[in-house]
């Protein structure tokens, strides 16, 4: 592959593209369908789309309300955890984060503080909660709020409606930070028609990290360095992909999440139980090991997630699929509409 540059990953986006509430209802959405020819669907039209025995490998994380506004002393703080690396430790996005030191204590609503750790670079600290575990969730549901992406503006935080909008229907391990958002579209009567079709389903759980957010500030795309999130690949996951396969059913990753999961599951060949953290990168020229489809929303200009895509589908092919995209107004990011992708081997 060629050496490649992040601004060979860049595009215009009108700022009236970016969805700022999801379609109602969820399975509403529109669904660009990139095969052997495009077609522009409904997400209502996947059972259609997808053959019997193929199985959706769907994301199970939970979003926490990883946001926080507190004080130390009298000076505001916002923290966005991204990174649990003890029961009642986290790393965190902190703002304003220069004036922070290690010792310091922010002060949250209802009780909860925290000691700042550690400093790393970039706005990050590391933060030694007073609770920890099950307490400190219970405390993060009254004092946190939902992480909405920055490009998703509210004047006063994330909403009621976020509380339900920005969490999958199936969302069952609490750690995310970030939703994994191809998933948002699905429904109870979305998947009643996908299982009348035959079309089965398996979770995994990715913990999706606030990294996700952070622009690529690099000029060469291999001088990016990829935030850790942890992840779990069950025997029955894997069990589950095998039998389909073997059925000659095809594997459709449900979100970019799912996919960087499998891939790190499968890195030393087939794919096996996993339970750490990952930091994989995928980019074009990247050999796919797990997947035959990807469904995925629209992503940011010059960011990992469509790089990813790019190496899944072919650049060429999703320059012109985004180009297409804006052209008949599809809606953009973690609230806008989806993508369903077929491999192109050799992408």
């Amino acid at each position: 592959m060629w050496p490649m540059r992040v601004d060979d990953f860049d595009f215009d986006l009108p700022r009236e593209l970016i969805a700022d509430r999801p379609a109602r209802p969820r399975d509403s959405a529109r669904l660009l369908h990139l095969g052997s020819d495009s077609a522009d669907k409904r997400v209502t039209d996947l059972p259609a789309l997808l053959e019997p025995g193929d199985l959706l490998v769907i994301n199970d994380t939970r979003v926490i309300p990883a946001r926080l506004r507190g004080r130390r002393g009298e000076a505001k703080v916002q923290v966005t955890l991204h990174l649990r690396e003890a029961p009642g430790r986290w790393r965190a996005f902190a703002r304003p984060a220069k004036r922070l030191r290690t010792g310091d204590r922010i002060h949250f609503t209802g009780g909860l503080s925290a000691e700042v750790a550690d400093k790393g670079e970039a706005g990050e600290v590391t933060l030694a909660f007073n609770v920890a575990g099950a307490d400190l969730l219970k405390q993060l549901e009254t004092a946190g709020e939902m992480p909405l992406p920055p490009y998703i503006p509210r004047a006063h935080g994330a909403d009621d409606a976020d509380a339900q909008d920005y969490q999958t229907v199936y969302a069952a391990h609490d750690g995310a930070v970030a939703a994994p958002t191809a998933g948002l579209h699905f429904t109870d009567d979305l998947f009643r028609a996908l299982n009348d079709r035959g079309v089965g389903r398996t979770t995994v759980t990715l913990h999706v990290g606030a990294g996700t957010f952070l622009p690529v500030k690099a000029e060469r795309v291999e001088d990016h360095v990829m935030h850790a999130e942890y992840g779990e690949v069950s025997e029955a996951a894997c069990a589950a992909i095998a039998g389909a396969r073997a059925a000659g059913g095809r594997i459709v990753a449900v979100g970019t999440t799912s996919l960087r999961l499998l891939e790190a599951a499968a890195q030393d060949g087939a794919l096996a139980p996993f339970a750490e953290e990952t930091d994989i990168f995928i980019t074009p020229g990247y050999r796919f090991r797990t997947a035959d489809m990807l469904m995925t929303n629209f992503h940011l200009p010059r960011s990992t997630l469509f790089m990813l895509v790019c190496a899944f589908a072919g650049m060429d092919r999703m320059t012109a699929a985004y180009a297409h995209a804006i052209d008949a107004g599809y809606r953009f990011y973690s609230y806008g509409d989806a993508c369903l992708l077929e491999r192109v081997d050799g992408a």
